[in-house]
């Protein structure tokens, strides 16, 4: 497996991604009606041509899973749904920590397992809104990499 900062973000990489975030999100974000995820999908080829630092997750070619990083926030991170589960999201976690400063993470209040794989790899709760980031419905939790700075939150 390999591992690679993609600076070239032709149409089929882009492509290639948008199908992991689709599969992916089917898979991990079961509030979202599948009509949701069509108008969502629409905006996810801008977002990932415009994060400033997009890694990519290979086996013999084949994308496995992707992170994108801005400042040090992570934007976005899917991982193929046939590989959840089997380390690439972590991999891919430890790789972006060796790289890049990341102390911030949204997570979607009903995405479960993400929220919690981002409490084993070192976030807090640190707020709690009741909407998403493009004021949709969808509560949202920030966490922070910084533990001083976290806050208790009342679920």
């Amino acid at each position: 497996m390999q591992i690679k900062q993609i600076l070239k973000k032709d149409p089929n990489v882009i492509q290639d991604l948008v199908n992991i975030w689709e599969r992916s999100v089917k898979i991990s974000h079961k509030f979202l009606t599948e009509q949701e995820i069509n108008n969502i999908k629409k905006y996810v080829p801008e977002a990932i041509i415009n994060v400033p630092f997009l890694i990519v997750m290979y086996d013999n070619n084949k994308s496995l899973g992707f992170i994108g990083i801005n400042k040090n926030k992570i934007e976005m991170f899917f991982i193929d749904d046939k590989f959840i589960g089997k380390g690439i999201g972590s991999a891919l976690m430890s790789y972006a920590f060796s790289k890049y400063i990341i102390n911030e993470v949204t997570v979607n209040v009903e995405n479960y397992k993400a929220h919690n794989f981002y409490l084993k790899h070192g976030f807090y709760d640190y707020e709690r809104k009741k909407v998403d980031e493009q004021g949709n419905p969808y509560p949202i939790i920030i966490m922070k990499k910084d533990k001083e700075k976290s806050c208790e939150i009342n679920f």
